[in-house]
């Protein structure tokens, strides 16, 4: 039986132009011009996938959200302009239960060929993921309300102290995770926590400024020349890849590398887990691959388990989308693969 999407948005151009690269899958297709058309075709039939806009009229993408994962829920996929507000937005949709988004750069650029390749990947994920997931997507803590939490006291430390490193690769459904992370850490947690996070340059800064105000540790997004600080979380700037290097003086320092590379994604996990192995130690290195589409971290980890790292790849059972953990577990690159409450019990408790 042929999959089934819907296509929400208020402008006919973006329909027209999702709706001919979606068919290329030979899904069944429907549209909705706003929010309450969504919640109302959504409620009657249960679609795979679910293409939700953010600004339309009637009713907002944000709150369609909301009906319809308490109503039916269904694999949504948010269409956002990559601007501040909307990653704000994207953002809340996500912890209403969206899995993940996709930009919208204009109208005129939705059919560029990467952002083709893009939205069918992803469309053909998310049709695939598990009823039950949907449902658990809903109980997630990070729906939870936010708690702002006093920060730590101003660092006394530098680069010299670092006796571990912390390195996580997450995408598609992984949002909600780090952010449990983050919240998660406790004062005392002495190593920096560098994550990478398949996000757009606009969509990272929001991202790194949200998981600061949930996390006793001081939460920054990367920039060049920045130094690395135990007891800090690092979230990769988007557009560039996150490198480390070590001065002279010993201190290790954050190298953005704006060269993409092979890489599909950028900022990408194999970059920076293979830049780790040229400043610290295999055995001083934790690498962590989470709920992602396609393959990135995977090489990267089985070269830092074959360094000495320990490596934790997260469950087929917990992960909303099991691609890129499976290729690091398939791989041989994965030191204990596990779901993630386990996952994050191991890192918040990492002496």
């Amino acid at each position: 039986m042929a999959k089934k999407v819907l296509i929400v948005d208020d402008s006919a151009l973006v329909r027209k132009q999702l709706t001919e690269i979606i068919s290329t899958l030979e899904y069944e297709i429907d549209i909705a011009k706003n929010g309450q058309e969504a919640v109302d075709k959504a409620t009657k039939t249960q679609y795979d996938v679910i293409t939700m806009d953010i600004n339309m009229p009637v009713m907002d993408g944000l709150e369609a959200v909301r009906q319809i994962m308490k109503k039916q829920p269904s694999a949504i996929l948010m269409v956002s302009s990559l601007t501040t507000e909307n990653a704000s937005i994207t953002m809340d949709a996500l912890d209403l239960g969206a899995i993940d988004y996709i930009p919208k750069p204009g109208t005129m650029n939705v059919g560029k060929i990467e952002n083709r390749e893009e939205i069918l990947q992803k469309v053909k994920s998310l049709s695939r993921i598990p009823k039950r997931r949907l449902q658990r997507q809903l109980s997630r803590p990070a729906q939870r309300e936010r708690k702002v939490v006093a920060k730590k006291l101003e660092q006394t430390t530098d680069s010299r102290d670092i006796q571990k490193v912390v390195l996580i690769g997450s995408s598609t459904g992984g949002p909600g995770l780090i952010e449990q992370i983050c919240s998660s850490l406790p004062q005392n947690f002495k190593h920096p926590v560098c994550i990478v996070q398949h996000m757009p340059e606009q969509f990272t800064k929001t991202f790194a400024a949200r998981l600061d105000r949930s996390c006793v540790l001081n939460v920054i997004e990367s920039a060049h020349n920045m130094e690395l600080l135990p007891g800090n979380v690092y979230v990769a700037r988007g557009g560039v890849h996150m490198n480390f290097s070590k001065k002279t003086s010993g201190k290790v320092v954050i190298r953005e590398d704006e060269n993409k590379g092979n890489n599909f994604f950028q900022p990408s996990a194999n970059d920076m887990m293979h830049s780790a192995l040229s400043v610290f130690n295999g055995p001083d290195i934790i690498g962590v691959i989470l709920t992602g589409i396609g393959d990135d971290g995977a090489d990267a980890m089985v070269e830092l388990k074959k360094a000495g790292a320990y490596t934790l790849g997260e469950s087929e059972e917990s992960a909303t989308v099991y691609g890129m953990p499976k290729e690091a577990y398939e791989r041989g690159g994965v030191s204990e693969q596990l779901d993630f409450p386990n996952i994050l019990k191991k890192i918040v408790t990492l002496k």
